[in-house]
């Protein structure tokens, strides 16, 4: 199979919001968000899939000698074949594509964050840096729009992590800030069992309020001359802040369910997002 029909099938096959993003983009920047995105789905399903830890850290380490090995254009997977058709082109760092490996990496050796400084920097690693090879991708002139990329990864990953809760607890990961935990007296034990309180919807609403911030931030320090370039990275909010405020306005029911969009709802937002500019 060709490098890139293999990234495009496994872009589709994920069934995410981001792929809808994807499709208004001009083939050559397609095929390299196509490669980014699985590159991070093959890196992320080793974390969700693979049940013994000792055996995804060695997948990982594997990964972590392809991009390598991208790097010395000798890649021996699809995926890394694409790579080094598109890094050269559209200037996407190994260094960084190490480092969302190491963001996958905490996954394996940490299920609590103490505070949101240790979660920021995971969500720094899986998502931020992700919005930063994307904005390459998608093209810039001003480099504020490094911060816009920047601030909109931490709010996609901090909407997963609202979204998540309840399955992420069944995997017996909490990202949820212990001290936040504590902050609004929701002992850990009622998340792993699911239960849903006034003080765990409270909890809640303080993280939609720090991610809608975020999204706030983002959409401040994109530059006028730039929106065009990166309506990608407008779709994937538009569709990812949809998804936020029905959450919210479910009263945060997210202990024993997963609250999604249906693909012709994320179709009408990317296409109107799109034209909208």
């Amino acid at each position: 199979m060709n490098p890139h029909d293999y990234c495009q099938q496994k872009a589709a096959a994920s069934g995410s919001s981001f792929y809808y993003s994807f499709l208004f983009l001009p083939p050559e920047r397609k095929q390299a968000i196509m490669a980014l995105y699985a590159f991070c789905r093959e890196v992320d399903d080793v974390v969700d899939e693979c049940q013994d830890p000792t055996i995804a850290a060695n997948k990982l380490d594997w990964w972590r000698a392809e991009i390598g090995r991208v790097a010395a254009d000798e890649a021996t997977h699809p995926v890394g074949h694409a790579l080094i058709d598109v890094r050269k082109r559209f200037n996407l760092a190994p260094e960084q594509l190490l480092e969302i490996i190491d963001g996958m990496q905490m996954d394996l050796t940490q299920t609590r964050y103490l505070d949101f400084k240790g979660l920021r920097l995971y969500c720094y690693r899986v998502a931020s840096v992700v919005g930063l090879l994307a904005a390459e991708i998608f093209g810039y002139e001003d480099r504020q729009t490094l911060k816009y990329a920047h601030d909109l990864g931490l709010a996609f990953q901090m909407t997963n992590i609202i979204r998540d809760v309840g399955e992420d607890a069944r995997r017996g990961r909490i990202y949820l800030p212990v001290e936040d935990l504590q902050r609004f007296n929701v002992p850990a034990k009622d998340i792993l069992d699911a239960k849903h309180s006034d003080a765990f919807v409270s909890l809640m609403r303080f993280q939609y309020e720090r991610a809608v911030g975020f999204y706030e931030s983002a959409m401040a320090h994109l530059p006028a001359q730039d929106r065009k370039a990166q309506r990608p990275g407008l779709i994937m909010a538009a569709i990812y802040r949809t998804l936020l405020e029905e959450i919210a306005q479910d009263n945060f029911l997210v202990l024993d369910r997963r609250t999604s969009l249906t693909p012709v709802r994320k179709l009408w937002i990317a296409t109107r997002t799109w034209f909208k500019g």
